[in-house]
């Protein structure tokens, strides 16, 4: 993967960094720091196992992404389609964001 493709993807997570609640931000800078890897890919691990057992109490469908985003960091062959998703799930937010200010809600 070229370095232009990680350049890519850092922007997209620098830019939903500053959607997140401050808490959260920081907590995500962190974890994509280099020097937080082997916190990252355990994190990452659980949190994809957590998304597949979204039918138990308090673990989710939303943990899959989690975990995919965070392993995208560590494995190549994750970094276009998860910066593709970010991209597309952006878009997405963007667009029913405008839907809303145009109906007035």
């Amino acid at each position: 993967m070229s370095d232009r493709e990680v350049e890519r993807l850092e922007r997209q997570l620098q830019r939903i960094e500053k959607e997140l609640p401050a808490r959260a931000a920081r907590t995500l800078r962190w974890l994509r720091e280099p020097s937080s890897r082997w916190v990252r890919i355990p994190v990452g691990i659980l949190s994809i196992i957590g998304g597949l057992l979204s039918f138990l109490p308090i673990l989710g469908i939303w943990m899959l992404p989690l975990g995919l985003l965070l392993l995208a960091q560590d494995v190549p062959p994750l970094r276009r389609p998860t910066r593709r998703a970010l991209l597309w799930g952006e878009q997405w937010w963007l667009k029913r964001k405008r839907k809303r200010m145009a109906n007035g809600s």
